[in-house]
């Protein structure tokens, strides 16, 4: 096996944007949906403890820093935006979204957990591809 020459600058940015994207996906973007697809009651979650936010926080961009590594590795470097981001793409959609399907059809969840859910490792993971790719 050659080589791999990562960008740890691309990484960060692309840990950055999937990070900045969960926030809005589930916050502003499709939260109240999400939340109901999850069996939450938005009105009650404002009264509901919270959990050791930081903590879910900090391990959260651990685990996005480390999958932005691993798409990184798996791009290679000189492929260009365009090629990063059908690489992001194929691993956002196929692998991850289609994962997260079969464990939520095994789970008895609804079919827009999955499209909420699977669509936003979609989106996350081609634009992790796209800044992976165009700086890499």
């Amino acid at each position: 096996m050659d080589n791999v020459t990562i960008n740890w600058l691309a990484v960060l940015g692309a840990t950055l944007v999937c990070f900045v994207l969960g926030a809005l996906w589930y916050g502003p973007l499709f939260g109240k949906a999400w939340m109901l697809a999850i069996g939450m009651d938005p009105a009650k979650m404002k009264d509901a403890p919270k959990p050791k936010m930081a903590r879910l926080l900090i391990v959260t961009f651990v685990l996005e820093w480390l999958m932005s590594s691993c798409l990184a590795a798996f791009i290679g470097a000189g492929k260009g935006a365009a090629l990063g981001t059908l690489f992001g793409f194929l691993t956002g959609l196929p692998w991850i979204a289609f994962a997260v399907a079969v464990n939520a059809m095994f789970e008895g969840r609804s079919f827009k957990y999955m499209l909420i859910n699977g669509s936003y490792w979609t989106v996350s993971f081609t634009l992790m591809g796209l800044i992976i790719g165009w700086l890499q």
